[in-house]
Parts: structure tokens; C-alpha cells; sequence
């Protein structure tokens, strides 16, 4: 099989994007191993070899733990790369470099710089019978060129899938993250959780230190990470609940306030711009990370932790985007984040009504994931995001969503700006103050189903208003109107009209 590889002249970013998402995923190549990325290494002179790797495994929780941890490196003025993953909207997302995604150019090109020795790697798999590169090994290789390229001093990196046979694990992690090891990815993964615990070890390397976070199934998990940060030769453990402790939190305005400790000293009243106990513990971890990689002795500056946990966002994740009706966008899609997400919504809002548009895909615990949301939703409404090769069918969402909420709760709208509009809709007719106090839409259900409704729900500017104002439109009455060639109904900031952007 060959794949187009543009040159840079001449093409987009989609063009580029494409080229990328049309290559098989890696439960489609015939078996897991890392020898594409190996050779891709080999033929790129191993550039992994020049920054120092924080590496981040988990089955919820590794992306917030990632852009916290990078934020933390970066706050002590080294420069930083973060690759994370799946993004919401743009595929520039899952590569960033001091804080700031790639620019489109820069994107297509450190594709162009890797290309040709992408097409080697095909080339030499094909003569082997092997799959050619995935779309995760070849964003995964560009991650790792372009850092190296930047140069970066500490590289923060987010596991894909499971981490023994992710594509990320050619790297060498001074700080291996293991956050919650829960059922998740079962058909490629094992399927106990015991069997998924020994996938995500395999980040674990040579002089590492490993930093384990808070499981919900400790004595079958725990026994597996320590046996195999012993037969690697890790260079210390340390514990969530013993050397790493959350001494105290308090939910504040748009997040909590914690107090956090680690083997370096204690950190007080620590302001974390993310709503939830599993927040603060994602904290301790990235902070745990951060303390291997910075050249300090001790415990780090007390204000630039401070000033770097208070102001990393984390998309897709419990987030707050529209206000009068709240509207929130979550992306996670198992057990384990159905109760984070349940804790963090019951600890931070008093909702009287609170409407669900959910979305998810057909390979997961679709059941378990509702019953576990029942209790906050008034009802609920069944939809299908963008994703349709794995997608569950609306028709046969609604059949489980009316097995947990009962008939009477249920709304099917095929489409998901049909059902946030429905949510809205919903909201809008029980708010007699019409200020939308108590009232909101909760989206989720899987990744993509987030990164949907942000796309729909963002918000966008009238370009009217920023023409003087002797250009701009007038109605009848004399008032300033969106311009004549605009659309109506923009949705501002109470979003009403979501749906129809």
C-alpha cells in the first residue's frame, strides 16, 4: 500500500491533515511493535536523544496530567515541547512547543522534513509484508522531530492507547506517569485490569522515576507497576497516598485550591484551575514529574507552581463553555470518568435541571456510563457525533438510554446540533427568570462528541462590529444590526441558537 506524500509547496494544512488520517490505525496493522518507530529513529539519527521526557500513561486523566506538568517545566523558563492526544478540532493541537500549538505552516512543515523518510519506512515494511506507518506513528515521529528541531529541554508526552506497544514508548522516560488504570480499550488491551496494568508499565525504563497515581483497583494493579519498576531498574517509586500526598482542597470559583505534598516539601494553598478531586491528584502527579526534570534542589518556588497550576486549561475536559444556560463539554467515555465527572458537577454546581446530550462510541461501556450519570440528569438526549465508522447508532443509544432513564426521559435527535439545540430548548422553556440560573446542558460521551460541539457552540466574532460605525448596517429604527450580507441569530454568549452555527 503507498500513500501521497505532499510537497510542501502549494499545499494546506488539510491537504497535509489528510494525507496523515487516511494511513490505518494501529489495531489495523498486523500486530503491535515498535519496529516502524525504530527505524524512523535510526533513519532520523535519533533526535529523542537531545530533550529529557516526561512520559504519561493512564486510563483517565494523562492528558491534564500532561499540559500540567508541561506548564510547571515551562513556568521555570525551560523550553517545552507537549504532544497530546486526540485533538478536538485542529490536528495541530497534539503538538505544541512552549505552550503554543504549531502554527499551520509549521505543522505542514515538519510533515515536509519527514516525509521522505516516511516513505523509506513504508517501503522497507512493504518488502517485509508489514503495514505501513499509522497515522499515530507519523504524528508521533513528526512530535519528536519537531522538538528536537525547536530545541526543547524537557518534552512532556501523552501515551495513545495502553503504552508497552504505543508508538510513544521509543522514548525513554526520566519521569514515567502512570495515573488510574481502569477497564478501557479492552479488545486491544486485555481484558482484565490486570492485563491493561502491564500494558502501561511497559513506559516504565532504566533510571526512571515512576510516579504512580490513585487506583481504584490497587491490589490488582499495584503489585504489577512495582514488580515492573524493580525489573527495569526505575530509579525510585513514589506513590499517590504515600510519598505523594493531597493534604487538603477546597473547591474555589472555576476550580479548587489545594494543598499538595511531595518527598521535596510541601506546597500550600495551590490554586488549580480545574474543578474536581481527580484534578488535584493530576496536580500531584504533574508536579511529582516536573520536580525530576528541573535542575532544583528541593522543593520548586512556591508562586511559579502556583502561577502555572492556575492556569492551565485542558479542553474537552469538564469545561465550562457557554454561560445563561451553563452549557459544559466533557470527552470522557468510560466508568471511571462518568464518576469523576459526576463528583466534579454535585461538588461545584447546584443544578435544578441539568439536560444531557450524549454521543458515544459503539465499543464502550455504554450502559454502565449512563447509570452512573442518571442521578444529576432531568433527561436526557441521544445523538451521533461526526466519528460515523464508530459511532453508536442514535436508534441504538436510545434503546439503553430508555433501559436507564426510563421512556419518559429520553429524546432522540439524530443530529448533534439537533440535540444541543433540543437541550437548549428544554432549558430555555423551564427558566421563568430567563437568566438560566440552575439550569444546564451537560454534552459527552466520547472525544469527538466534545471537539463537535466546541466547534458549534464557539463563538464568532461579527465581523459588522468592527467596521466603523458609519459602514455599519442600520435597521429601521436607527440601532447598529449584524451586517446586511450576515446571517441572523448569532449566538453570542447565552447559547441559545447552539446548533446553528
Amino acid at each position: 500500500m503507498s500513500f501521497e506524500h505532499p510537497n510542501r509547496e502549494g499545499h494546506s494544512i488539510h491537504e497535509v491533515e489528510r494525507a496523515i488520517m487516511s494511513r490505518p490505525t494501529e489495531h489495523k496493522n498486523k500486530g503491535l511493535d515498535l519496529k516502524r518507530m525504530s527505524m524512523m529513529l535510526d533513519l532520523l539519527g535519533h533526535p529523542e536523544k537531545s530533550f529529557r521526557v516526561i512520559h504519561v500513561t493512564g486510563t483517565n486523566g494523562k492528558g491534564s496530567t500532561a499540559r500540567m506538568a508541561e506548564a510547571l517545566v515551562r513556568a521555570y523558563g525551560l523550553r517545552t515541547g507537549l504532544y497530546t492526544s486526540p485533538h478536538l478540532e485542529r490536528i495541530n493541537e497534539r503538538i505544541a512547543i512552549d505552550g503554543r500549538d504549531l502554527s499551520d505552516d509549521d505543522f505542514v512543515d515538519a510533515y515536509d522534513q519527514i516525509k521522505d523518510f516516511i516513505a523509506l519506512v513504508d517501503a522497507r515494511s512493504e518488502q517485509e509484508g508489514q503495514a505501513p506507518m499509522s497515522f499515530f506513528e507519523v504524528l508521533t515521529s513528526m512530535a519528536i522531530w519537531a522538538f528536537a528541531d525547536a530545541p526543547v529541554d524537557v518534552a512532556v508526552i501523552e501515551v495513545g492507547m495502553g503504552g508497552l506497544w504505543d508508538a510513544t514508548n521509543v522514548l525513554d522516560a526520566d519521569a514515567a506517569v502512570i495515573g488510574p488504570v481502569d477497564m478501557d480499550h479492552m479488545q486491544w488491551l486485555g481484558d482484565t485490569v490486570g492485563q491493561i496494568a502491564t500494558e502501561k508499565a511497559g513506559i516504565i525504563k532504566k533510571g526512571s522515576t515512576v510516579i504512580i497515581g490513585a487506583q481504584p483497583h490497587e491490589e490488582e494493579v499495584m503489585p504489577i507497576l512495582e514488580e515492573a519498576a524493580r525489573e527495569r531498574g526505575a530509579a525510585s517509586v513514589l506513590h499517590d497516598g504515600q510519598e505523594l500526598e493531597v493534604l487538603s482542597r477546597t473547591p474555589a470559583v472555576g476550580g479548587q485550591v489545594a494543598s499538595l505534598r511531595t518527598p521535596n516539601g510541601d506546597y500550600e494553598e495551590v490554586p488549580i484551575d480545574k474543578f474536581g478531586v481527580h484534578q488535584a491528584h493530576n496536580a500531584l502527579a504533574a508536579l511529582a514529574a516536573a520536580e525530576t526534570v528541573i535542575p532544583v534542589n528541593g522543593p520548586l518556588d512556591g508562586d511559579l507552581v502556583a502561577e502555572a497550576l492556575s492556569q492551565v486549561k485542558v479542553p474537552g475536559r469538564i469545561e465550562q463553555v457557554r454561560t445563561s444556560p451553563t452549557i459544559i463539554v466533557d470527552g470522557g467515555h468510560n466508568l471511571n470518568a462518568a464518576q469523576s465527572l459526576r463528583a466534579a458537577i454535585e461538588e461545584n454546581y447546584d443544578f435544578q435541571q441539568l439536560v444531557g446530550v450524549v454521543a458515544m462510541m459503539a465499543d464502550k461501556q455504554v450502559e454502565d456510563y449512563l447509570g452512573v450519570l442518571e442521578p444529576i440528569l432531568s433527561q436526557v438526549v441521544v445523538t451521533e457525533n461526526s466519528w460515523r465508522e464508530r459511532v453508536m447508532p442514535a436508534e441504538d443509544l436510545e434503546k439503553i438510554a430508555v433501559k436507564v432513564f426510563g421512556p419518559d426521559r429520553v429524546i432522540r435527535r439524530d443530529s448533534l446540533p439537533d440535540a444541543i439545540q433540543e437541550a437548549v430548548d428544554l432549558v430555555d422553556s423551564q427558566d421563568e427568570t430567563g437568566v438560566g440560573y440552575g439550569r444546564g446542558v451537560l454534552i459527552c460521551g466520547s472525544f469527538v462528541t466534545a471537539g463537535d460541539a466546541r466547534t458549534l457552540l464557539k463563538e464568532t466574532p461579527d465581523p459588522d462590529l468592527a467596521k466603523p460605525k458609519s459602514q455599519r448596517a442600520e435597521d429601521p429604527s436607527g440601532r447598529s444590526v449584524p451586517g446586511a450580507d450576515e446571517a441572523e441569530g448569532d449566538d453570542g454568549d447565552d447559547g441559545r441558537g447552539a446548533g446553528q452555527a
